[in-house]
């Protein structure tokens, strides 16, 4: 990600009043970081977890999935979140703009992992959403690369729940494409 960029997104992201709790799995922990890293983060996060084993995310989202790196999932951990973002207010008393934000992802790994790598991002805010879906082309990033690109797609989908237009510029190769369904 762009140091400059990704600094003044997350300078705008917390000048908003959106508050928000992460859940992130596979990829996309540096957003978190990069959040962290601007003055103003307890402005936005509530809560962020990496659930990281199956065990921890089946006991996140409250079911056993089949498939945890899917649009289905990574919807239903925003919802699992924006409930999260709720529950944590409702004790504070306080009531802001409230977001659940997710990643799910398969990224590149040091064993042979059958599967494309792929990430899905989602944010809900109690009445909309959307989630991101990106195909990585398997073995043209290594690690760290395909975690930039997961991480700005996290950046950029929390910047749209917060009312923010500007957006990270994503290192995508050509045939990649994200795609965007609203719910």
């Amino acid at each position: 990600m762009n140091g400059e960029a990704t600094f003044d997104l997350v300078t705008q992201i917390h000048s908003t009043s959106a508050k928000a709790c992460l859940v992130i799995t596979g990829a996309g922990t540096s957003a978190i970081s990069a959040l962290f890293s601007v003055a103003g983060a307890s402005r936005t996060v509530i809560d962020a977890q990496v659930p990281y084993s199956r065990t921890a995310l089946d006991s996140y989202v409250e079911t056993h999935a089949e498939q945890h790196v899917s649009q289905d999932e990574a919807t239903l951990m925003a919802i699992k979140a924006f409930q999260r973002a709720v529950d944590l207010t409702e004790l504070d008393g306080r009531t802001e703009r409230l977001i659940g934000l997710s990643c799910t992802a398969a990224i590149a790994t040091d064993r042979l992992r059958r599967g494309e790598n792929r990430a899905h991002v989602a944010w809900h805010d109690g009445k909309h959403g959307a989630t991101y879906s990106l195909v990585m082309k398997k073995g043209a990033r290594d690690r760290a690369g395909e975690e930039t690109v997961c991480s700005a797609i996290v950046l950029n989908a929390l910047a749209e729940a917060c009312g923010i237009e500007d957006r990270l510029e994503l290192q995508l190769l050509p045939d990649e494409n994200v795609e965007r369904v609203t719910h």
